[in-house]
């Protein structure tokens, strides 16, 4: 991702705040009749427009777009009000004048996917006991982690040859949360390359009839440093850059916890529950510096999901959900040239 970093402000030198121009137009009309696709999120009022290959970013509010991670182009701020997504005129010949272009370089790419098996070593996670032929047995949080850790290494490596399919460990031994991130942001990427980093746990709760699996993202509330402040001498123009990759993040966590529910859930159909995906602050994703999200498979304190989670079977279920999940968000980052967006 530190190649977004770059391609945010290559042109950000000349960085200008100019006076709105009367709204004109709402931009999701427009968009059935021009022959752009547009991404709006309304809760980040995050906006992606797609046309003839080219891509452009933009925020409500903020007076530049984004075009291809290459190029910072001031216009008009675009406004929402209530369902409406109004821009100018101005706003609108911009954004044709970069569909119109005929630069259009490389896109990006996935060129990592970090596995990280949750807990291990001295740290068992979250624990559960069976009868397995009238004799009681533990089950260890860390080992189905591993197990499913290792088939999705499995699908993923035979997928994807081309791409750096890694695992923060691939045996029993104890990791800290902080190394566990750190080997996250160490990998080295080539230009134009994207990393993502998918955490599997196993959960847990006082009440025994809480069963099912679900997955969770960074809160957007959550605020954190994603660029390195070195790397910007201006003060407000880090903010502002810094911002948008925490959107970017957000936003690419989201649609890859979207595919990755939608991808176990057709997988285990009714032998388990769909608990929906969540936000939270957890450490090992809020220090990772790339999209991010953390699958739960399921409660070991629920006797019938614990005896579920030691079948091989039921495991090979999770990890081709969770895979199938993962292959749906590369296609759509790779074919959109890694501009992404929630509809």
């Amino acid at each position: 991702m530190q190649q977004k970093i770059k391609a945010l402000f290559l042109l950000a030198s000349f960085f200008l705040f100019f006076p709105l121009y009367s709204q004109t137009e709402d931009l999701l009309e427009y968009a059935k009749t021009s022959g752009v696709t547009v991404y709006w999120d309304s809760i980040s009022e995050n906006g992606i427009m797609e046309k003839n290959g080219h891509q452009i970013s933009f925020k409500a509010g903020d007076n530049f777009i984004l075009a291809d991670f290459k190029e910072l182009i001031i216009t008009d701020s675009p406004e929402v009000r209530e369902t409406q997504v109004l821009v100018t005129q101005k706003f609108l010949d911009d954004a044709e004048n970069i569909f119109q272009s005929d630069k259009n370089g490389k896109g990006f790419s996935i060129g990592a996917i970090l596995i990280d098996p949750g807990h291990g070593g001295k740290d068992p996670g979250a624990s559960g006991t069976i009868t397995v032929k009238g004799k009681e047995v533990t089950i260890n949080e860390k080992d189905i982690n591993l197990s499913v850790g290792k088939m999705l290494y499995s699908r993923l490596k035979k997928a994807y040859p081309d791409k750096k399919i890694e695992m923060t460990r691939s045996k029993d031994e104890y990791l800290s949360l902080a190394q566990r991130t750190d080997i996250a942001n160490a990998i080295k990427l080539q230009p134009n390359e994207a990393i993502l980093y998918i955490s599997i746990h196993v959960n847990s709760s006082l009440n025994k009839n809480s069963y099912g699996y679900e997955v969770w993202y960074l809160s957007p509330g959550y605020r954190r440093n994603v660029i390195d402040k070195n790397l910007v001498a201006d003060k407000d123009l880090y903010k502002v850059m810094n911002s948008m990759m925490e959107e970017e993040y957000t936003t690419e966590s989201i649609l890859i916890a979207k595919f990755i529910m939608d991808g176990l859930q057709a997988q285990i159909g009714d032998l388990s529950v769909n608990r929906g995906i969540k936000a939270e602050e957890w450490f090992v994703v809020r220090n990772s510096n790339m999209p991010a999200v953390l699958v739960e498979l399921g409660f070991l304190s629920n006797e019938k999901e614990a005896k579920l989670l030691t079948e091989d079977s039921y495991l090979q279920k999770l990890s081709l959900g969770i895979y199938n999940g993962l292959a749906a968000f590369v296609t759509h980052f790779e074919r959109s040239r890694g501009f992404t967006g929630i509809k």
